[in-house]
């Protein structure tokens, strides 16, 4: 049987035609593993493991405190690995299990110096981890106050991003959807960068956007892009008038805001659509990076169209009508859809990641398998410092 007539690879990230003689061997994780994990599963895996490990420090403390005192002269204190024990169960545990490390410091400090005569030395030793005693029971309680109110953010957050940007279904008008997207900063859920999936009369339709600059001003226009394409995409017969709504609906964006941005706010976005029953997809680019299409025999394909456009938002600059592209969409074919966060990702060298490059040759069995592999790639390519946000759309035609 030959490519794109129901074959199954044999993974998710399996050569085209398996390793040819003379192919280079691919470097690790470049095709031959198991899908890789997502980095934030991967770091909440690794935040239990590491809190195991830390958890008997400040036992381990006291415990060294009275050996360093017991096999040392008298003239030598180990104050500080007492005062260090409460410290540290400060930010590792409940505020009663901060108490008894406390009072275990304090009774180790007076337990060693019951074999010396009393002393200034040890009255002031005793006093000092009393008082580190308490601060850190101090701390504690601030520390988990605060440890509340991120966990309190970090939800409302997450509910934010479900409302402004919810997660596509995973299947759409017959065709496999996956999205992704992932924050350069850490925790942060949702910035500028933006995707939509939407059935219509007129077919599948897409947009994937990223609005210039950052913070909430960048998701208030990121919510105002969604919405008006969702509306758009279920009455517009064509998919030039979607972008010509999106036009239209940041411009009045625009003039509500002040300073700079209602002067130069735009948006790239790339709009796509799939109409029902036709193996091809219209594409109308508005300075967006192009989509890569990926066939079933390892083929990719850069789409590009003739004429470039300005972004959303910079109708004022000049009048350039949309024209959609149709491009041949094969069966077993995926469709990335990408911002600039992919295409510019730089490595400590400076070097930009090459998706096409990295793709090419390449078979992928499902969406969600070829967005978690870019993805993986993207974080050894920078090191997990990714400068900008990235968002992905891949859609496939089984």
């Amino acid at each position: 049987m030959g490519p794109g007539d129901g074959r199954q690879d044999e993974g998710p990230y399996a050569r085209a035609g398996g390793r040819l003689p003379g192919d280079p061997a691919p470097d690790p994780g470049l095709g031959d593993d198991p899908p890789p994990v997502p980095p934030r599963q991967a770091e909440a895996r690794r935040a239990p493991a590491a809190q195991r490990l830390v958890r008997p420090l400040p036992a381990l403390l006291i415990a060294a405190g009275i050996a360093y005192d017991h096999f040392t002269p008298q003239d030598f204190t180990a104050a500080p690995f007492f005062t260090a024990a409460p410290l540290a169960a400060a930010s590792l545990y409940s505020l009663r299990a901060t108490l008894r490390t406390g009072v275990a410091a304090v009774f180790a400090v007076v337990l060693v110096h019951l074999q010396f005569a009393p002393s200034a030395s040890g009255i002031t030793e005793i006093v000092t981890v009393a008082t580190v005693a308490f601060l850190a029971c101090v701390v504690n309680r601030v520390v988990r106050r605060t440890g509340a109110r991120l966990a309190s953010a970090r939800e409302i957050a997450e509910a934010a991003q479900l409302a402004v940007l919810p997660t596509p279904a995973a299947r759409i008008g017959g065709l496999e959807i996956a999205a992704r997207y992932e924050a350069a900063q850490q925790d942060a859920f949702i910035g500028g960068d933006l995707y939509a999936v939407q059935d219509s009369p007129h077919g599948v339709r897409l947009v994937v956007g990223d609005v210039r600059g950052k913070g909430m001003g960048a998701v208030a226009a990121v919510a105002v892009v969604i919405g008006a394409f969702r509306e758009a995409a279920e009455q517009e017969a064509t998919l030039e008038a979607v972008a010509q709504r999106l036009e239209r609906a940041l411009a009045r964006e625009g003039t509500r805001r002040d300073g700079l941005d209602a002067f130069e706010g735009f948006t790239t976005a790339l709009l796509a659509e799939f109409p029902h029953g036709a193996g091809a997809v219209r594409v109308v680019n508005r300075g967006h990076p192009p989509p890569l299409l990926l066939e079933s025999d390892g083929t990719l394909r850069v789409l590009a169209g003739p004429e470039a456009a300005l972004p959303l938002g910079m109708g004022e600059l000049g009048i350039w009508p949309d024209r959609a592209v149709s491009f041949p969409f094969p069966r077993g074919s995926i469709l990335l859809c990408h911002t600039d966060g992919l295409s510019e990702a730089r490595d400590a060298h400076g070097a930009f990641y090459d998706p096409a490059a990295r793709l090419a040759g390449r078979v992928f069995s499902a969406p969600d398998g070829l967005l978690a592999f870019v993805t993986e790639q993207v974080r050894r390519h920078t090191g997990g410092g990714a400068a900008d946000d990235m968002a992905m759309l891949a859609v496939r035609r089984p």
